[in-house]
């Protein structure tokens, strides 16, 4: 079972897409700052998940939500600001 995940932080407006098998223990890594691409914007909240059989699976929809196309359905999907 693998997972997208999307985190984002308040304190800097920023979102972050991507995949896991743990995604509780995903997110720790990322605001105890050992994720080189977050650290410097820590205080991470979890905001949207999804479940996939396969890695190539979950890849295929990390990539997507990365592309234009993605941030415009993050944009109309998760109201954050």
């Amino acid at each position: 079972m693998y997972f997208t995940y999307i985190i984002y932080s308040k304190n800097f407006n920023r979102y972050y897409v991507g995949l896991s098998a743990d995604v509780s223990q995903r997110l720790k890594s990322h605001n105890a700052g050992k994720v080189k691409s977050t650290k410097a914007f820590t205080s991470w909240k979890l905001v949207h998940v999804e479940k996939f059989d396969t890695r190539i699976e979950a890849r295929k929809r990390e990539k997507y939500l990365k592309s234009a196309a993605g941030r415009k359905w993050r944009k109309n999907n998760l109201n954050l600001l």
